[in-house]
Order: C-alpha cells, then sequence, then structure tokens
C-alpha cells in the first residue's frame, strides 16, 4: 500500500529539493511520436548508411531508442557516428516534445512546490534541449532552469549512473537526504539509490507498478498518481 496522506506530507516537509525525471512524471513525451517508432527511425538511418549490421538482434528490434543508441556508443564510444546518432534521436525528441501530453497534476506541483521554498532539477535521460523545449511550451522553463541535466556525449553516464543526480546535487548544494528523486523507471530508482537519494515512483499502470516492484522499489514508494503528493505539498506550511 502507498504512502498515506500523513507519511506523504512527512516526506514533503524533509525535502527540499526534488529531482525530477523528466518523461513520465512531468509528460508523456512520446505520446504523439512513439518510441518505437523513433527507434525504428534509428535503425532506418542507420541502415540507409549501410551501418545496420553495427546492431545486435536485440537492438535491431528495439522499442526503446535510448537502448538503440546506447548499444551503438558502448561499441563505437567517441566516434561521429555516435554524435550523428544522438543528434538524430534529439531531432525526434524535438519534434515529440511538441505534441507531448502533460502528466496529470505535474504543471501544479511543481509551481507549487517552488512556491513552498523548495529546488526543483530535472535529471533525465532525455536531451535537455528536447525538456526546455516541453517546458517553454508549458511556462514552466523558470521552475527548473538553470537546473536541467540531460543527455550528453558521454552516453555511458546515462541513468541507472547516478552520474546526472549528482550534478544536480552539488548545483543545488544539496545533501542527498534534504532531496527526492520522482521517477518512473528502474533506471531512475537504482540512480537515486546509487546516489543515496530518497525515491518515489510514478507509475501509472500495473506494468510500471511491476517493473517498479521487480526493481526492488517499496509498494509504499510507489504512487498511481501525483495527485495525493500534490495535496500534500498544497498541505505544508
Amino acid at each position: 500500500m502507498a504512502r498515506d496522506a500523513e507519511e506523504l506530507a512527512q516526506l514533503v516537509a524533509s525535502t527540499r529539493h526534488v529531482l525530477f525525471d523528466f518523461d513520465g512524471p512531468i509528460c508523456r513525451l512520446f505520446a504523439g511520436h512513439p518510441a518505437s517508432d523513433i527507434a525504428r527511425a534509428q535503425v532506418e538511418w542507420l541502415r540507409a548508411r549501410g551501418l545496420v549490421s553495427l546492431l545486435n538482434e536485440a537492438e535491431l528490434h528495439s522499442a526503446d531508442p535510448h537502448g538503440v543508441l546506447s548499444g551503438v556508443a558502448a561499441r563505437h564510444p567517441g566516434t561521429d557516428l555516435v554524435l550523428d546518432l544522438e543528434e538524430h534521436l534529439t531531432l525526434r525528441e524535438l519534434e515529440a516534445a511538441r505534441s507531448a501530453w502533460p502528466t496529470p497534476y505535474a504543471d501544479p506541483l511543481i509551481r507549487t512546490w517552488l512556491a513552498r521554498g523548495a529546488q526543483l532539477a530535472i535529471v533525465t535521460n532525455n536531451s535537455a534541449r528536447t525538456v526546455e523545449e516541453y517546458l517553454k511550451g508549458r511556462d514552466l522553463l523558470s521552475c527548473f532552469a538553470p537546473h536541467i541535466y540531460g543527455r550528453t556525449g558521454e552516453l555511458h553516464l546515462l541513468k541507472p549512473h547516478p552520474h546526472a543526480l549528482r550534478r544536480a546535487l552539488r548545483a543545488l548544494g544539496a545533501a542527498g537526504g534534504s532531496a527526492l528523486m520522482i521517477g518512473d523507471s528502474d533506471t531512475d530508482y537504482y540512480a537515486a539509490r546509487s546516489a543515496e537519494v530518497p525515491f518515489l515512483g510514478y507509475a501509472s499502470s500495473e506494468r510500471a507498478v511491476w517493473r517498479m516492484r521487480a526493481a526492488g522499489v517499496p509498494e509504499r514508494d510507489i504512487l498511481p498518481t501525483l495527485e495525493p503528493l500534490l495535496a500534500a505539498v498544497r498541505g505544508t506550511v
């Protein structure tokens, strides 16, 4: 059973710095452009250049564009090919950002938590350019800027590596115990655990709940909706 209202209120009261994942807790980035389509577009991009043999069988049929990119980067680190493929993904993400769906209760949660004095950051495997594009459209960029930590050319540092979380904590002058990570994937949880940051999982489907439970996220730390968290923040004095 998820935390009750009193427990959420206690968690909010002890949180001074909030680290949000982007795709999931803030929006459904690929609502109008399915991630599986983007992964296939990456495969076709490589095929058109005679490079599809660089992919293994799992990557060739992957529905995860980050998986395709990371697989190529792991075998050909620091090459122009990886930089070009990363830019290809970024351009597809930017297209998706224009039709992304806001996660229910996310916008008021962000604004209310900021108004209550918390410092906010985004730590994501998506491009920071994509995040900024979406936030501008929702008039939310000022809630986070400059604390947006997205994908860099060092792809081995993507979550579940805690690099982005540690960058955010250093920039905010925050200790892990005063922060809270809100994510929707096992990689978010692993990164938070490595950075010693408390974690809340956002899981809007049974499948998402199952993935988090399988990763070791306690059931009490999984929320099917951000509504009770918003209520807890609104109730903070």
